[in-house]
């Protein structure tokens, strides 16, 4: 008997990495340049040092980091659960707490609705990226509804609950 099971999800937005790795590189290069130009500033009062240079390449290295973190959510599923990463925090769930996978028309991102009615956004299947936020959404509504059929609770269990 095949193995009619879904295959497992991986999905990372990316239009948003690209548009982040360039923002980033972008505020590096200005703050890189500004740099550079800072020690020839004769603005008579204030003096600048290499330490003041050197401050500034790093400070373009800090908020480039800063605006890569933008980018690195990611959603990864399987038969045994989700495992979602946003901005800064990290959620595993197993498919139980999960009652729907949902991607309203105008959404930027898909969210996954909690069995306990929270809502927990998924920003790494995001409606920029056409296509591959369809499939992914897709992907994860099938493995939710394998696991629902799989866990399904008898229909005369809920009409005749056992005590």
């Amino acid at each position: 008997m095949p193995d009619t099971s879904p295959r497992p999800i991986s999905a990372v937005p990316r239009r948003l990495r690209l548009i982040t790795a360039l923002a980033a590189a972008g505020l590096v290069a200005v703050m890189t340049v500004v740099a550079v130009l800072l020690k020839s500033s004769t603005t008579g009062v204030v003096s600048f040092h290499t330490s003041d240079q050197v401050a500034m390449v790093g400070l373009g290295l800090a908020l480039g980091a800063g605006v890569l973190l933008v980018g690195r959510s990611r959603v990864e599923a399987d038969a045994d659960g989700i495992r979602v990463r946003n901005v800064v925090m990290n959620h595993e769930l197993p498919w139980a707490a999960v009652q729907a996978v949902r991607f309203d028309e105008h959404s930027p991102w898909a969210t996954l609705l909690l069995t306990n009615d929270d809502e927990l956004a998924v920003s790494a299947v995001q409606a920029a990226d056409g296509e591959r936020a369809l499939v992914a959404v897709r992907g994860l509504r099938a493995l939710l509804a394998d696991h629902q059929a799989r866990h399904a609770v008898p229909r005369e269990d809920l009409l005749y609950p056992r005590e």
